[in-house]
């Protein structure tokens, strides 16, 4: 493969709701640019994109994946992203790495919500972005409706620079506005309309700079060069983005549109850098594109591949990067070594000897690094954070289903988690199940499809346990006497303890007040050792007792039959008494939740909270969106991301923590404690 530098690169992010076209699109490109000599499609399962067995069955994206094609003396990197809402970190992780984005938008269905998601990510990062009208050969399709539809959600910015030529099953070409190639394909109407929209083209690029605007006001006709330079500014500087189109299968305007790419779309040469911490002076830094410079990059994917292990895909910020030499990992102060560097294509590793800044590159079976890592030479120690981190938002408690899947399950699971950063995998310490934590149901049955694909380990999945905890209301005395007669040595130990309630969250305090030697010393930590048993077995439904002081203040022993079993068993004996006399209750966790709306679900979203015991906090606004703080019992909120994704049409989304805990309402803890005693009848 030819060398390529930060001037003649182009990182292109794709992104789209779901279905709309993007995997598709670039498919064409690659074939356009004879980079593959078939066009693929995701409905025959055979694109270069979507090459993992499950995207193939599904028929969606669910990993980002890293293509390139090349026109003329330009190297185009194709990041096709996933659409779907739970592989939106996916996104996320992936956007640091490119330069600008396609947003691919449906003429069919026009902006969804997939599209103002990825809108709203490309906006926080002012990413330079160009939109690519899809679908346009389906019937009952308008491009100029569309148009008008991205004017009014994304505003005026959005010019259009392709024109279609011909509707539905006729779209036969496209008309560049800026050249006015093929313009005499159209009617004399049509051109009326091309002519309006081209004049409002050339006033938003003579805006980019003062001096165009005043030539262009005297009416001079800007030059070829003038409006070249000025569009390409305004793209990159987020003032105008273009609007262009084309159909994927007939390929009409592809060829067009990867020429604007190397045109107009900025070069890793154009940005204003990447920032990162300068380890050495632990100052902030602007780190340029520049292949002359010292070694620097970061870690933006890790791939599983079954054929060579471990893929890592890196962009390198600044410098050159050698086949079989190393590299310092910074995050995890060692040095790896490295072999054979890879540029992608889809499944595909093509070897190459270099990589240069700007440029995208993966290195396989790498022992360290992760997706996040920084690399650097050993003397320019540049540290960046480009990776993003998402609190899952729903769990499954996962149980292997055989021995040899048990002793699988944790390695396979570890495997995962480096691959996917959404995926978190906890034991919980009361319940003592295995939880896996996700980005949405999807996410997770993709997780536990891997699983059986990838590692042959087969699980049962259930909604996990919440943790309730048991506690008291008020004090109470008793005595609890262990006494038991067989042949020889008895067994006998005699306790007197006072139980009183603490505050939530204080846990337990036990309090030695025998005197007189009532309880022989060595004894005591017998009697405290049973209170603990006893604590983590529950009273009322088998839930760990919390919050709570024990007191032992009298007693009795027998000097042969006394031993450290039967004060232990005489210490849990008086705990279970006294709890059943202290108005024992049920407490359950409680969520701190935040969740960001579009205004016109303000109201259902309100309603539904209350509905499951929520508190309401407050409530802001954040851009477009509105928020609402509140507080709600974890019980009720194990199914909310489905919930609250049917609510709101996939436009909603929430954060959650853990708070407190708090008392469960009388009738709701009935039904948990009935609950609690079946099972353990059945057990």
């Amino acid at each position: 493969m030819d060398k390529y530098n930060e001037n003649s690169i182009r990182n292109i992010a794709f992104v789209s709701h779901l279905g709309a076209g993007k995997t598709s699109l670039v498919e064409a490109i690659l074939y356009k640019q004879e980079m593959t000599n078939r066009l693929g499609s995701v409905l025959d399962g055979n694109s270069s994109s979507d090459y993992d067995k499950i995207e193939i069955e599904r028929k969606i994206s669910i990993n980002t994946s890293l293509l390139h094609c090349i026109a003329g003396k330009t190297k185009i990197n194709l990041l096709d992203t996933p659409g779907y809402a739970d592989f939106h970190l996916e996104l996320l992780n992936v956007l640091p790495a490119a330069d600008s984005a396609v947003v691919v938008v449906s003429a069919y269905d026009g902006i969804e919500v997939g599209t103002q998601r990825a809108w709203d990510a490309l906006e926080s990062q002012n990413m330079p972005r160009a939109i690519f009208i899809s679908k346009l050969d389906k019937e009952n399709t308008d491009y100029f409706k569309v148009l008008d539809t991205l004017q009014e959600n994304f505003g005026k910015k959005c010019i259009p620079v392709f024109l279609p030529i011909g509707k539905a099953e006729n779209l036969k070409g496209i008309v560049n506005l800026l050249t006015k190639e093929n313009w005499d394909k159209l009617s004399q109407q049509e051109q009326d309309k091309a002519e309006q929209l081209r004049r409002g083209l050339l006033e938003s690029v003579a805006e980019v700079d003062d001096e165009l605007v005043e030539e262009y006001l005297e009416g001079k006709e800007l030059t070829v060069i003038e409006i070249t330079k000025a569009l390409k500014t305004g793209i990159k500087d987020n003032k105008i983005i273009p609007v262009v189109c084309g159909n994927v299968f007939s390929l009409v305007g592809i060829k067009e549109l990867v020429q604007f790419f190397v045109d107009y779309l900025p070069a890793p040469f154009d940005t204003q850098g990447i920032e990162g911490l300068e380890i050495k002076t632990q100052e902030k830094k602007i780190v340029m594109p520049q292949t002359s410079g010292a070694f620097n990059a970061f870690v933006f994917k890790t791939i599983s591949n079954p054929y060579v292990g471990k893929l890592t895909l890196f962009k390198v910020v600044s410098g050159t990067l050698n086949s079989n030499t190393e590299f310092l990992n910074l995050n995890r102060e060692v040095t790896e070594r490295i072999g054979q560097i890879y540029v992608l294509q889809g499944k595909e590793q093509i070897p190459v000897d270099s990589v240069c800044a700007g440029d995208i590159a993966a290195v396989a079976k790498l022992k360290n690094t992760i997706t996040g890592d920084s690399l650097s030479d050993a003397k320019n120690k540049i540290l960046f954070n480009c990776k993003v981190n998402l609190e899952p938002v729903i769990s499954y408690s996962l149980k292997p289903k055989s021995r040899q899947d048990e002793e699988k399950i944790s390695q396979a699971l570890t495997k995962l988690s480096i691959e996917d950063q959404g995926i978190k995998i906890s034991i919980d310490q009361q319940t003592k199940e295995l939880i896996l934590s996700g980005m949405g149901n999807l996410h997770l049955e993709i997780t536990i499809a891997r699983l059986k694909n990838r590692y042959k380990v087969e699980v049962e999945v259930g909604t996990p346990k919440v943790p309730y905890r048991e506690t008291i209301k008020k004090s109470a005395k008793t005595q609890a006497k262990y006494k038991r007669q067989t042949g020889g040595h008895g067994q006998y130990g005699d306790v007197w303890v006072e139980i009183e309630p603490l505050e939530h969250g204080s846990d337990f305090e036990f309090v030695n007040k025998i005197v007189g030697g009532v309880i022989p010393r060595q004894y005591i930590p017998s009697v405290e050792k049973g209170v603990r048993k006893a604590m983590s077995e529950g009273a009322l439904a088998g839930y760990p007792l919390v919050d709570l002081k024990v007191t032992l203040y009298d007693g009795s022993y027998h000097d042969v039959d006394s031993s450290d079993m039967a004060f232990q068993i005489a210490g849990a004996m008086a705990l279970r008494k006294a709890v059943l006399e202290a108005h024992p209750i049920l407490i359950e966790p409680v969520m701190d939740i935040e969740v960001v709306i579009p205004p016109e679900y303000m109201g259902a979203i309100n309603g539904d909270l209350s509905s499951r015991r929520g508190k309401m906090q407050g409530m802001g606004i954040v851009g477009k969106y509105e928020t609402i703080a509140a507080q709600v019992p974890l019980s009720e909120m194990l199914k909310y991301a489905t919930d609250l994704r049917s609510l709101t049409h996939g436009r909603g989304s929430y954060t959650m923590k853990f708070s407190h805990y708090e008392d469960v309402p009388v009738k709701i803890a009935e039904k948990i404690i009935a609950r609690s005693k079946e099972t353990s009848s059945k057990d």
